[in-house]
Formats: structure tokens, C-alpha cells, sequence
């Protein structure tokens, strides 16, 4: 069983980037839920876990010892970006990282960026390394997205829940071909069955005036395999 670990940025007592309306940690809280929400239905093989059901205060150590000690496989922390830009980039660690990271950076961000794309002409802002705390100190392939800016125009984005759930989806999608995940067998239509109501029907094939006739076609059809009877 792989074992996914979801960080919602911010939290409780800290909103994140707040703009036109919106808190960035309530945005990261939908579009993680839809991700989980996609994954459980419709893939199987793996566990997943979130940093925060609600909203929780946590500090960012705390977000990285919960995936350490849960021996999590991957960690994905979602954020949405603030200071005036426009677009989507994706984060992994500034120091060593393994080829795995970069790979797992590589799936998110073309699966991201392209359901973004499904909703207007987003910037992508690349694919980047930081030095941040969430990724520094996991140590499983973890990668941090910013999703678009809540301070710009790009909030006419951010403010449609569609768009949330097409970006949390991208997000599962994105996890689910890193680790290769089974998809979960759609069920077969189950055949209606024939409720009786006791009633009888009968087809006429033939009606002639010339018995000889009626004998004729009678012997036809049972050569044929169809019981026949002249009334």
C-alpha cells in the first residue's frame, strides 16, 4: 500500500495570503479534498492522509515530522501564490534531491498546468527549487505547488469551484501515475430481470382457409425447432 500524505497550507490562526475575498487556506483545503476525493474513487492500493481535517494551527515542522513518522511515500503541500504575478509553479527542494523527487515534480506540474489550461490561458511559471521547510526536512519525494495568485486577476479563477476541483483532481491524477496506481475496476450493468404478472401471450404466424395450408406451415416450423399447434 503506497502512502500519500497531503499538506493543506496554512491553517487556523494563520490564513496565508488573504485578497479579493479569498484565504489562501481555505482555497488549499478544497483543492485537497477533491484530490483525495478523486483518488479514493478511482484508484486503489494506497493510504492517504492530510495535515489538517479542519482548521488546525500547524507549525511547518509538524507538517513534516506527520509524513516522517507515518513513513509516507510522497508529500504534495498546496498553496496558492501571492504578490501580483500571475500563473502556476511547482517547488522541490534547493539542495540534493533524489531523481524520484524530480520526476514526481515533472508529472504534477504537466497534469496541473494542462487542467488549468482546460479553464483559460494560464502562465506556467516553471518548474523551481527553494529552500523550504516542508521540503527540506521530508524525507520521502515531496513537491510544493502554487496555484495561481489570490491577489490578482487570477483570482476570477480561484473564486470558481470548478476550476478547485479540476486543480485538485490534476493534483490526484498527478500522484496516481507517479506511483503507478491501480485504477479501481468500473462495476458491469447488472441485467434487468423479468418480473412475470402471470399472463400468457401468444403469436399467430399463419391463417388460412385450407387446412392443408395450416399443416403445411405447422410441419415448417417444427422441422425449424418451433413447437406448432393448429387451432
Amino acid at each position: 500500500m503506497k502512502k500519500i500524505f497531503w499538506d493543506k497550507g496554512h491553517g487556523g490562526s494563520d490564513p496565508g495570503a488573504v485578497a479579493n475575498g479569498l484565504q489562501e487556506k481555505q482555497l488549499t483545503h478544497k483543492i485537497v479534498e477533491y484530490a483525495t476525493d478523486y483518488l479514493a474513487a478511482h484508484y486503489e492500493g494506497f493510504t492517504q492522509r492530510v495535515s489538517r481535517e479542519g482548521d488546525q494551527s500547524l507549525t511547518l515542522g509538524q507538517r513534516a515530522d506527520m509524513a516522517n513518522k507515518w513513513g509516507a511515500d510522497v508529500f504534495v503541500s498546496v498553496h496558492i501564490n501571492a504578490g501580483g504575478g500571475t500563473g502556476f509553479e511547482s517547488y522541490v527542494y534547493n539542495g540534493g534531491v533524489s531523481s524520484q523527487t524530480v520526476a514526481l515534480q515533472n508529472v504534477l506540474h504537466g497534469e496541473i498546468l494542462f487542467a488549468m489550461r482546460g479553464f483559460g490561458a494560464i502562465t506556467d511559471r516553471g518548474k523551481k527549487r527553494a529552500n523550504y521547510a516542508v521540503l527540506r526536512e521530508t524525507k520521502m519525494p515531496a513537491v510544493l505547488t502554487e496555484n495561481l495568485f489570490i491577489d490578482s486577476n487570477d483570482s476570477k479563477y480561484l473564486k470558481n469551484e470548478a476550476f478547485l476541483k479540476a486543480v485538485g483532481e490534476a493534483h490526484a491524477r498527478g500522484i496516481a501515475k507517479f506511483l503507478g496506481l491501480s485504477q479501481k475496476e468500473k462495476p458491469q450493468p447488472q441485467p434487468q430481470q423479468q418480473v412475470s404478472d402471470k399472463k400468457l401471450y401468444r403469436v399467430q404466424v399463419g391463417a388460412f382457409s385450407d387446412r392443408r395450408n395450416a399443416e403445411n406451415l405447422a410441419e415448417e416450423l417444427k422441422k425449424k425447432g418451433y413447437p406448432a399447434i393448429i387451432v
